[in-house]
């Protein structure tokens, strides 16, 4: 895996997030639609930022360029447990692990905290007769594990299990439960997230015929995302991910008639730079990736990124860097904080072009 950024590259972005900025409803409970939302447009070339909104996207993308989109819905991943000793927690089921096992994380408070009193062995009680077996600190050697790997024990499938039991997971900032709908793209087709890859998820169906009517394409990848990364610096861990052959191949179509590709969300760019060569060519590919985009490799096949706005010291502010380069970043999140941009998944976006 790729090593983690710099404590000094991260320290440039060690803001103070307002709690009037972090976004604790949908959009649609404000009484916008999804694509009402606000959006700001930074350009490296020119370092000028535009305020607009999700709708206007289209308007500052041109024909030959590729959007690339994750088409992985939201799984409702969080469970109920209760510990041998009767505490309550709430499980968290992050990546499945080749071998059969899940990733799964802790928490107490209905989910607000990370619960740290896990050990192997520790069995949890589940809802229906099922129950978790922690096995061992992941990774392998943490000293003080907030993800575990451990075996999910239910009756038929965990998918079924979740589609029961389950419900989407949620951290503090947002104080009330939401349907699973409120957390799914339009464009979402195969579940396996544990959380929502919310870069996504201002796109409409009038957003999307807008792209296609002015002749810029849209190509779908899969990457199941993980839990997100509440520790300062935390890199995101391996995520099983698929880039089909026709997208690789419009991938580079783009590039070669001088066309833009454009991710939509830190997992497109995840999934793209995984099967990028060292000549910028995108290849088909599928697996289990550890790529983490930093600002010393670069990256090789994604021109533009659309994602959301990341917390103080987020590992994905070293992607954003690789893409935006340093000056442009500090001015963006500088000006999102002035002009009152909401964070999390149900805030505003960030469109980032060369």
């Amino acid at each position: 895996m790729t090593a983690i950024p710099a404590a000094s590259l991260l320290d440039s972005y060690d803001f103070v997030l307002p709690a009037e900025l972090e976004a604790s409803e949908p959009a649609e409970a404000r009484g916008l639609t999804r694509d009402a939302v606000r959006l700001m447009v930074a350009s490296r070339s020119t370092n000028h930022i535009d305020h607009a909104h999700f709708s206007d996207l289209p308007r500052f993308l041109k024909a030959g360029d590729l959007v690339v989109i994750n088409v992985s819905s939201t799984l409702p991943a969080a469970v109920d447990a209760t510990t041998p000793e009767g505490d309550a927690v709430t499980l968290h089921l992050s990546t499945p692990l080749p071998a059969g096992g899940w990733v799964v994380e802790l928490r107490c408070d209905g989910g607000a905290r990370p619960f740290f009193d896990g050990r192997p062995g520790l069995r949890l009680a589940l809802p229906g007769g099922a129950d978790a077996e922690l096995l061992t600190p992941y990774p392998l050697g943490t000293d003080v594990p907030r993800l575990w790997a451990a075996v999910v024990r239910v009756p038929g499938t965990v998918h079924g299990f979740l589609a029961r039991y389950g419900r989407p997971i949620r951290y503090a900032h947002v104080p009330r439960p939401w349907p699973l709908s409120a957390y799914q793209n339009v464009y979402a087709l195969e579940p396996g997230s544990a959380e929502m890859a919310s870069a996504g998820r201002g796109f409409t169906a009038d957003v999307l015929t807008a792209l296609v009517a002015r002749g810029i394409g849209v190509a779908p990848i899969t990457l199941h995302a993980g839990v997100s990364s509440q520790e300062a610096g935390e890199p995101p861990f391996p995520e099983p991910y698929r880039v089909p052959a026709d997208t690789a191949r419009r991938v580079n179509a783009a590039h070669e008639w001088g066309g833009r590709v454009v991710a939509i969300g830190t997992t497109v760019v995840r999934a793209l730079e995984s099967v990028a060569d060292d000549r910028g060519h995108a290849h088909p590919g599928q697996g289990w990736t550890d790529h983490v985009v930093t600002p010393d490799g670069g990256a090789r096949v994604v021109d533009g990124l659309l994602t959301g706005w990341h917390e103080p010291r987020a590992s994905h502010l070293a992607m954003l860097e690789a893409i935006a380069g340093r000056p442009l970043l500090e001015v963006s999140y500088q000006a999102a904080l002035d002009e009152g941009y909401l964070w999390h998944e149900f805030g505003d976006a960030h469109l980032v072009l060369p």
